[in-house]
């Protein structure tokens, strides 16, 4: 099943499935953390961000390719940072670039098969970790290098939550629609050049090994969404270095999920 979120004319925002003629299924999750289909059809007035995240965890240095390109050492144990849950974007928006990040150029893209945790998940092991998945969609994990490096003594998260820096979508696909999560290319394209270029099966940590570490003696809500880390191919690697500016169009493409497409501009004062 294909997800979105979207509210009608009432204002009231729904999960659907199933669109066709500017309309969508219902769905709802069981306790199961499973998406089940109404079958009640309503009139979509407009998309919202695919999920509103409880929490967002990251992963970094999680392909080996990346880590090498970094020319960091293979971690140990996953690397985790977090992003502010409202940096989430829908398909098709704008992610802005604010005037602090302008100059010296450095917002980087990331392209990333992100997580939707279903049911509530605490000591989970990793031979069970998928049952805890509602499903998966495409994300991309901007970050903006300069603040990211040198703003919070090492600590990552300011670089990478800024309103708009982390666009989920098309769509979600719920986990019985994808057998292997760790068999899937991954690809990152700005203005139609293939930037990044993987498959998840290059990740050090899978996705239940992931779901291990995060959750043990630690609660992961429903809806918190997993970011699980980017391949090789990103800007600040380049040589001359290749950082998103306004105008640019970015796809972010995972297989059997399809295509994420975000517009770049510049944030105006007012927003």
């Amino acid at each position: 099943m294909k997800v979105i979120r979207f509210s009608d004319k009432d204002g009231e925002i729904h999960s659907g499935c199933d669109v066709q003629d500017s309309s969508a299924s219902i769905v709802k999750i069981n306790a199961s953390g499973q998406f089940i289909d109404t079958k009640k059809r309503v009139k979509i007035k407009s998309i919202k961000p695919l999920i509103a995240p409880a929490a967002i965890f990251c992963i970094g240095l999680n392909y080996r390719l990346h880590a090498e390109e970094t020319g960091l050492e293979i971690p140990k144990y996953p690397v985790v940072f977090m992003k502010n849950p409202a940096s989430v974007t829908s398909e098709g928006s704008e992610i802005l670039i604010p005037e602090s990040c302008i100059d010296p150029p450095q917002v980087d893209y990331e392209a990333e098969l992100a997580v939707v945790i279903g049911k509530l998940a605490k000591n989970v092991m990793k031979e069970q970790a998928l049952d805890y998945v509602a499903g998966y969609t495409c994300a991309n994990d901007i970050s903006a290098r300069a603040w990211q490096k040198h703003a919070g003594a090492g600590q990552w998260i300011k670089g990478k939550s800024f309103d708009t820096f982390c666009p989920v979508g098309p769509f979600l696909v719920t986990k019985d629609e994808i057998q292997d999560p760790q068999a899937l290319d991954i690809q990152c394209r700005v203005n139609g050049e293939i930037l990044q270029k993987s498959s998840t099966s290059d990740m050090i940590f899978t996705i239940n090994e992931i779901i291990e570490y995060l959750s043990e003696s630690a609660t992961l809500l429903p809806g918190t969404l997993i970011l699980t880390g980017t391949p090789s191919g990103v800007g600040f690697t380049r040589k001359p270095p290749k950082y998103l500016t306004p105008g640019d169009k970015l796809e972010t493409e995972i297989e059997k999920i399809g295509t994420l497409t975000n517009f770049i501009k510049k944030a105006t004062e007012e927003g």
